[in-house]
């Protein structure tokens, strides 16, 4: 997940996860919300709303917030009705954009992120625009101080996951299909291999590959801008930034 996961490492590096720890509460309550909506309020029946626990947990947030927001979606308490939906477009450099959203008002949100994508010098795409450049993949983050690479890629395989990525410096990425996700999970979990973030997403199957330092942070300030709408849960991008330049732009 090459451009999501070098930008997960820039925001990391910088403490933004947790200068902007209510943000991520208020995407997780969000999450686990319609997630629980969709498919109840099990999580060992739902394993979206599974995920979203894991994910709510690895974030330290309190049980009580977990349960009330799974409560909300599932009928147990009054709260607003969110609805999903996905942007697409192109950033500077030709690089493709896919924006989550969660949204309780749809007339609100897509002109504001309209206006991000116009104001960042990227281009504003219809639905299915950028999606085939996309798989929907399982995806685990973890410090390489934490487990030897050969450990992680025993108990990681044997579990069902694709690939191992050691090419980042601080960080490995696991990649798995969507429907080994949680098996993965069980394994690192009895393993006690924590991990920085793990999550069901869209991954790259084509890469821009962005040489030039003023283009490369051209693209870093449209996703931190779309990161930073209050609707956005994810944005997923495609753009190969080589580390000596975004070592430049930290």
């Amino acid at each position: 997940m090459s451009g999501h996961s070098k930008w997960a490492t820039i925001k990391r590096k910088k403490g933004a996860l947790d200068a902007k720890r209510g943000k991520i509460f208020t995407r997780l309550i969000r999450e686990l919300t319609i997630s629980a909506r969709m498919g109840g309020g099990d999580p060992d029946g739902n394993p979206r709303l599974r995920a979203a626990v894991d994910e709510a947990k690895a974030n330290n947030m309190p049980k009580d917030n977990i349960e009330r927001a799974i409560k909300k979606g599932s009928g147990g308490l009054e709260g607003a009705a969110y609805e999903e939906l996905t942007y697409e477009g192109y950033g500077p450099g030709g690089v493709a954009l896919m924006v989550d959203v969660m949204t309780d008002n749809t007339n609100r949100t897509t002109p504001e992120i309209r206006k991000i994508f116009e104001k960042g010098g990227g281009n504003f795409g219809s639905p299915g625009s950028v999606r085939f450049q996309f798989d929907k993949k399982g995806w685990f983050q973890i410090e390489k101080s934490v487990v030897a690479e050969d450990k992680l890629m025993e108990i990681a395989l044997e579990a069902g996951a694709d690939d191992l990525d050691s090419s980042d410096p601080e960080t490995y990425e696991v990649v798995t299909q969507p429907d080994a996700f949680h098996a993965v999970r069980d394994a690192l979990d009895a393993a006690k291999i924590p991990t920085v973030e793990a999550k069901l997403g869209m991954m790259p199957n084509i890469y821009v590959k962005v040489d030039d330092e003023a283009k490369a942070k051209q693209i870093l300030r449209i996703v931190e801008m779309l990161d930073d709408h209050d609707d956005v849960q994810n944005v997923w991008s495609n753009f190969d930034i080589p580390e000596e330049i975004l070592s430049r732009l930290e």
